[in-house]
């Protein structure tokens, strides 16, 4: 292990607390410390709960000392991206057009993390509303790519995946309405899962409707699955959510992947993706194939789905005209604007056909699933790029409108030395399959954190 302690896993940091080798305390101070250092650069955090993180630390450090702490993550620190709730602090969702109003309750993933003992460090930076795929407002300001601070970080939860990347929490929970996890885990470096839509409860519902998902972003697959132990749970406030599975989803994630019937698309069958980002997903797959799973190139057999998606963008522009008003309207991004006016022009029968389209893509992917057991494609099409344009990632949004469980793992850097991520996707509810396969893809070929060496000299530890 190393003596930086903000660079080791969650699971490494409960091993050490149990040992008694290392204190919530001494883990919380080094991680405050190196989110001062690095703030001003990258950005990735818009509240650091400093005192009160500190506090809760202490109080964990004193239970750990009498051997009862509260659940599997007690100590731990953790924040969320700032579309969640967290009781005590406003929810801004990088828009100015929101309120400096502390929140009266938790959202369940944070109130489950409470209950577990965590320590709040705070919430992270998302693109306004988490419309786009770039974490940059007026409200937050430019959040800046781990890897690089010239380049994008992605998003929207792109201060989440920043935060993962350089050691400012181990633990980062962000939200997917169509690929807002694993978009900025591709571009800096770390895990990123979208489990099962209903997987992780939410409340209050979110514009987008069923298409949101809930997950951690990561450095380690493991510390992933401890943090879904934590946020599956059920809360009655989510009417939507699955059925509550009892199960450690840490229970099967060395069981690797042979055998398993892996089906390959470079494009989906409609995409142009980069020759360079292609011959590095290329690779990632060959490395699935040495260690036992059975590949083949095949594609699902779906068409672009951006019809269906602006469609329904509809409903999201008229709750987000419900929150705001006519003058909140009035302050978003001017680009933003004119796709929430846009997308109010859609009538009622067009969101019916819609959804028809989305029933007929969800159907063909579980026919296709039938053969396959997992699917994978690449995360982004092309190389990250500088500040101020999002990422493309046009192969992620079909499954939030099928709700499947899907992930980013981190396979190479591109041409600029910046991280590209390998897309797992799994049939409805298999999301311990997922997970499975992205721990087998993990041992392999491990994970690297950005240019730690570099920042260490700079950050108190």
């Amino acid at each position: 292990m190393s003596d930086d302690l903000t660079q080791h896993s969650a699971a490494e940091l409960v091993a050490l607390y149990r040992r008694k080798a290392a204190s919530p305390v001494e883990v919380t101070k080094a991680v405050l410390a190196r989110i001062e250092a690095l703030q001003p650069r990258f950005n990735a955090y818009r509240v650091v709960n400093a005192e009160g993180a500190l506090i809760e630390a202490k109080a964990s450090e004193t239970r750990w000392r009498r051997g009862e702490p509260l659940g599997s993550l007690d100590g731990v620190p953790v924040a969320f991206k700032d579309l969640l709730h967290v009781k005590g602090f406003p929810t801004r969702k990088g828009s100015v057009a929101t309120q400096e109003r502390p929140q009266a309750e938790d959202s369940p993933a944070a109130a489950r993390l409470r209950e577990s003992g965590a320590v709040i460090l705070g919430k992270t930076q998302t693109a306004e509303f988490g419309w786009k795929g770039l974490t940059e407002t007026e409200l937050g300001g430019v959040t800046r790519n781990a890897w690089d601070s010239d380049y994008a970080s992605g998003g929207s939860s792109g201060g989440a995946a920043v935060s993962a990347a350089l050691g400012l929490g181990p633990l980062q929970i962000g939200t997917d309405g169509g690929g807002s996890i694993r978009q900025p885990a591709s571009v800096n470096g770390v895990f990123g899962f979208k489990p099962s839509y209903g997987r992780v409860p939410g409340f209050p519902p979110a514009h987008n409707g069923n298409l949101f998902h809930l997950g951690p972003l990561t450095r380690t697959v493991t510390d992933a699955a401890l943090a879904l132990n934590v946020i599956s749970a059920p809360d009655v406030r989510d009417w939507t959510a699955l059925p509550y599975d009892n199960r450690d989803w840490t229970a099967d994630l060395e069981g690797g992947i042979k055998g398993l019937r892996i089906a390959y698309s470079k494009n989906l069958g409609y995409l142009q993706v980069d020759p360079g980002i292609a011959a590095i997903v290329a690779k990632a797959v060959a490395r699935l194939a040495d260690l036992g799973a059975i590949v083949e190139e095949a594609d699902p057999g779906i068409s672009d789905p951006s019809p269906i998606l602006e469609a329904l963008a509809a409903e999201r522009a008229i709750r987000l005209r419900k929150e705001i008003g006519d003058a909140g309207l009035a302050l978003i991004d001017p680009k933003i604007r004119e796709s929430v006016e846009r997308a109010e022009r859609h009538t009622l029968a067009d969101v019916v056909e819609a959804n028809e389209r989305r029933w007929a893509l969800a159907v063909q992917l579980r026919r296709f699933h039938q053969k396959y057991d997992l699917l994978v494609t690449p995360v982004t099409s092309q190389p990250v790029p500088r500040v101020g344009t999002a990422p493309a990632a046009p192969f992620l949004s079909p499954f939030n409108l099928t709700q499947q469980p899907a992930a980013s793992v981190p396979a190479s850097v591109d041409l600029n030395g910046l991280p590209v991520g390998l897309h797992i996707v799994g049939p409805p509810h298999a999301d311990a399959l997922v997970l499975r396969a992205a721990r087998a893809f993990e041992i392999a070929q491990p994970f690297h954190a950005p240019h730690i060496d570099s920042l260490r000299a700079s950050v108190p530890v």
